[in-house]
This record gives C-alpha cells, structure tokens and sequence, in this order.
C-alpha cells in the first residue's frame, strides 16, 4: 500500500493520501483547513486518481476542505451518520466559545455524502478498508483499518482523533465523552496486534504496541475490554 500524508493547516490534522501503489487510484482521508493544494500536490506527484473522501469525524479541523476536494474530483465523501450534520454546521462541534473563534465560516455537504456503519468493508480504489465506530471523541468517530502492505504481514490503523502517541482524543466537545471514548479504545484498539502501525488524526505515527505499554488512557482502558479481551 502507498500511504502518504501532511499535517494540514494551523490545526496540523493529518491529511493522507492512500492507494495500492503509484500511478493507480486512491483514497484521501480527512482533507483539513488550506489541504486541497497539499492533496493536489500528492495527487501529481504520484499520479493518483481519487475515487474518495473518507472522514474519520465531523470536527472542523478534519473536514474543512472536503467539499472543494469532492468538487474538484466529482467524487463522494463518507461519514459516519452522527456526524454528518457537522459537515454544514460546524460549529456544533464546539463550545459556544470555541465557535465564535470561527466568526461567519461556513462550510457545505459535498454533493455526494455516503454514511459508514460500523463493521463495514469498504471496496476502493483496490483496497479493502475496515469501518470502526468509535465514539467517544465525537458520537460518530470511525476507524479505518486495513492491510499496511510490505513483506510484513501487519495492518495499519488510520485513528483519526481516537489515539495518539502517547495520548488520546480530547472528551471535552460537544458529543464527546470520556467512559465512551475508554470502551472505544478497549473494543477496537486492545483486540489489535501489536505491530498495527497506527496513523492518527495529528502528530507522528505510533504502532498498537508502543500504546499498550506506553500510554496510560489505554492502561485505564484495559479494565473495560473484559474477560475476552485479545490483545
């Protein structure tokens, strides 16, 4: 798999870029504020056609850019339904004084929005992509997990704001919630292999088991995952 990405805007979201290999088609997941000329910049450099946006949530740091890229591209954008309504309301995604950081912005759906379910298998661009709803940052985060490609057997994780290095997504927004965002992590991250390379919403990547035994939110997680618990 080619995986590549950029920190976009003053927020530094991480935006990537995903295909099977150069010169084929791809997947761009979470355009955020001023990304359409870094995505445009990854698509030339290794002549990619995107056939999809994929969002990890609704925060506005993770779509800003959305609707321009799909415009471009004549392509969908998929979100879990939770979140949609943040796509043309942003600022219900923040505190009443967070929001009016963001004065008169406003932002619109793409023409063409599908709506992820937990479970699901998406088929595109020649990858095989699984959807896990992971609420808890927002009601309607998701996961996207796939094979990582390479000589090794491994998977990677794109994680969107659920975790990072050595931390995890705030719980502190609107629709967020911090017992909900601990079962997250101990149904869809503590099951996971140890060398899952995880790709999260900001920062550098991490791997599965840097966070097991590192990062003390996955330590308080443990307990939630129960007897069955496979990590």
């Amino acid at each position: 798999m080619l995986i590549a990405g950029f920190p976009a805007g003053a927020f530094q979201t991480n935006c990537y870029v995903i295909a099977p290999a150069e010169g084929e088609e791809c997947v761009i997941i979470d355009p955020g504020q001023d990304a359409v000329e870094g995505v445009d910049e990854l698509l030339r450099e290794h002549r990619l056609k995107p056939v999809a946006v994929l969002l990890t949530h609704g925060h506005l740091d993770h779509v800003w850019s959305v609707a321009p890229v799909c415009g471009a591209r004549d392509v969908p954008a998929w979100i879990h339904p939770d979140d949609r309504h943040l796509l043309s309301d942003p600022g219900a995604g923040f505190s009443a004084t967070s929001a009016s950081l963001f004065g008169g912005l406003t932002l619109s759906e793409p023409d063409d929005v599908r709506e992820l379910s937990d479970g699901a298998t998406l088929q595109l661009a020649g990858l095989e992509l699984v959807v896990d709803h992971t609420p808890g940052h927002t009601r309607g985060s998701v996961t996207f997990r796939g094979p990582a490609g390479g000589d090794a057997p491994r998977d990677v994780l794109f994680a969107g704001d659920l975790l990072f290095a050595g931390s995890i997504g705030r719980t502190d927004l609107p629709g967020g919630d911090y017992p909900t965002i601990l079962r997250s992590l101990a149904t869809k991250c503590l099951p996971l292999p140890d060398d899952t390379v995880v790709l999260p919403g900001h920062g550098p990547q991490t791997t599965i088991g840097h966070e097991r035994a590192t990062n003390p939110y996955l330590k308080e997680a443990a307990p939630h995952a129960g007897p069955t618990r496979g990590i």
